[in-house]
């Protein structure tokens, strides 16, 4: 996932970006709403973490704002106020889940996959498309039941693919879901190259190309012919 980090406190901030992308993830981490704010206007994120004791403006403020904008992405809202009514009135600001500091990053991590699962209309802890499985918590790729070895980036490209099954997403779009701000931009073809590995160890046909729009899922049946 491309994850929005909000959150002022700056050894917990770093931790959690380092944290998440431990984790397999793209992560940008602001200190306030405001930029915040301007980057959820230039990137495709997947989902949010929102502190709410921010210097620039209450994180129950900005949500709302966020919400009456009609951006819908996910937002897990992450504080230290543990109070009954403070709980319901981030979940009724807009928030999709609310959990209390101090936190357990894996536990931070299980439930930003739930809230992707949920975005996407997926029930199924595993993700399954023909002979393909990919297991988002283990980060284990299958092809016909056996195990795929694949690097960080070719497992953000397929589960960008695997997230949006009956899509194109454009060359940027996926450019912006593998890499965060702080990675800069991508050489050349480097998007190609990640796609010629993903046929390369899975099948040829898994990722189709639309010539002039981008790329998309692609046939992941029995009967396409398995990489060498």
């Amino acid at each position: 996932m491309r994850l929005l980090v909000v959150e002022d406190d700056s050894q917990l901030g770093e931790a959690l970006m380092l944290g998440l992308r431990q984790r397999g993830h793209a992560v940008d981490w602001f200190r306030d709403g405001a930029p915040a704010d301007a980057a959820l206007g230039g990137a495709p994120y997947d989902a949010m973490v929102l502190d709410l004791g921010l210097p620039g403006g209450d994180g129950i403020v900005w949500l709302k704002r966020w919400r009456g904008k009609g951006q819908a992405l996910p937002v897990l809202i992450l504080t230290a106020r543990d109070g009954v009514r403070q709980r319901i009135a981030g979940l009724d600001a807009g928030a999709d889940d609310y959990l209390i500091k101090p936190i357990a990053l894996d536990e931070l991590a299980a439930r930003l996959r739930a809230l992707q699962r949920r975005a996407s209309g997926r029930a199924q802890s595993v993700w399954q498309h023909g002979m393909l499985e990919y297991d988002p918590a283990a980060k284990q790729v299958r092809w016909a039941g056996r195990v795929v070895e694949l690097t960080g980036r070719e497992l953000a490209l397929l589960e960008a693919l695997m997230t949006y099954p009956q899509r194109v997403l454009s060359k940027e779009l996926l450019k912006d879901k593998l890499y965060d701000w702080s990675g800069g931009e991508p050489e050349g073809n480097a998007l190609e190259v990640h796609i010629h590995h993903l046929r390369r160890k899975l099948a040829p046909a898994v990722v189709r190309t639309v010539r002039g729009l981008g790329y998309a899922l692609g046939s992941c049946e029995p009967d396409s012919r398995p990489a060498a």
